[in-house]
């Protein structure tokens, strides 16, 4: 099985993450922040991966630091847990619809980290959780996990809604980026590898 824990403590965060790719999606936490808990448990269900994951952080100031951090350790956990990425379909994407909500993903594990993001928020919080926010994570997850990533709204006006479908077409687009394809031999490059 492809697995990675990464623990990080800082000043400001202390995280424990344990990554399972080839899971079920069974997702345990502890964590500060109710909001971000139920996108993350979204995200883990719809890719079928299985996260455990403990998360302290200054939330008496706010939850940046938090929610940036717990994208750098996932980011983390993924890029170790993927390995060499022998095998993989590297590409995966997604459209999900959230009921009013239509949200574009795609994903490339090239090992050179972007992102595009296109998602307006019309409400300054979800829960304790600042909607900017959001956008760190994605920043934040696609920087060390190295991947190349966009996510976009076609459409929808519900905030809730809104960060649902990007949470989990993000799920499901990296659930087919990680996933094992027979007819790949080594790594899906004509260079023969992703440096």
């Amino acid at each position: 099985m492809r697995t990675a824990s990464i623990v990080r403590t800082t000043n400001e965060t202390d995280i424990s993450a344990s990554l399972n790719l080839d899971g079920t999606g069974i997702f345990k936490a502890d964590m500060p922040i109710g909001f971000f808990e139920h996108m993350l448990s979204l995200m883990t269900r719809h890719g079928f991966f299985d996260l455990d994951l403990k998360v302290t952080g200054d939330t008496h100031i706010d939850a940046h630091h938090t929610v940036e951090d717990t994208g750098v350790v996932l980011g983390q956990a993924l890029l170790k847990a993927v390995g060499d990425k022998a095998g993989i379909r590297r590409y995966g994407s997604a459209i999900v619809p959230m009921d009013d909500v239509l949200v574009l993903c795609a994903v490339d594990l090239s090992g050179r980290p972007y992102l595009h993001f296109e998602g307006d928020f019309t409400t300054p919080q979800l829960g304790e959780m600042d909607t900017e926010l959001v956008k760190e994570f994605f920043q934040a997850i696609s920087a060390h996990g190295k991947m190349n990533l966009h996510i976009k709204v076609l459409h929808g006006e519900n905030n809730h809604h809104i960060a649902e479908g990007m949470f989990k077409a993000f799920g499901r687009a990296l659930c087919e980026a990680v996933g094992l394809d027979a007819r790949v031999q080594g790594v899906l490059s004509t260079k023969g590898s992703f440096d």
